[in-house]
C-alpha cells in the first residue's frame, strides 16, 4: 500500500485548505483511513479518521467543527477539508491506514503512511 498526501501550503489564519491523499494497493474495506499531524519535537498527533466501509468519522477535539474528513472509495482518495485554520494547526500532515479496524488515535496502530504535506498558518 502506498499513500501520497498533497495540498499543503501557506495560508493566513481563518482561511481554508484542502488536503488530499491518494492511495494505491490493496486497501481493505474494514480499514480505518486517518490523518495525523506533527510539529518538530512532538509526537505525531491524531487529527481525524473515517471508516472505509461507512461514513463514520472521528475527530480530535481540537479540530472538531472546523475540519471534515471524507473519502472516495472508487478513486481511493482521502481528503481533509480544513476551515478556519489557526496558527496551532500548522504542522506536517500525514495520511495513514492499515493495521487497525478501529479509529485508533495512536500513530503506532497504523501500518502504512504517506509522506507528509506541510501546512503553514500565519497569524
Amino acid at each position: 500500500v502506498q499513500l501520497q498526501a498533497s495540498g499543503g501550503g501557506l495560508v493566513q489564519a481563518g482561511e481554508s485548505l484542502r488536503l488530499s491523499c491518494a492511495a494505491s494497493g490493496p486497501i481493505f474495506s474494514s480499514w480505518i483511513l486517518a490523518w495525523f499531524r506533527q510539529t518538530p519535537g512532538k509526537e505525531r498527533e491524531f487529527v481525524a479518521a473515517i471508516r472505509r466501509s461507512s461514513s463514520s468519522t472521528f475527530y480530535a477535539d481540537s479540530v472538531k467543527g472546523r475540519f471534515a474528513i471524507s473519502k472516495d472509495n472508487a478513486k481511493n482518495t482521502l481528503d481533509l477539508q480544513m476551515n478556519n485554520l489557526k496558527p496551532e494547526d500548522a504542522a506536517v500532515y500525514y495520511c495513514a491506514t492499515g493495521g487497525t479496524t478501529n479509529p485508533e488515535r495512536s500513530p503506532r496502530e497504523y501500518k502504512y503512511w504517506g509522506k507528509g504535506t506541510l501546512v503553514t498558518v500565519s497569524s
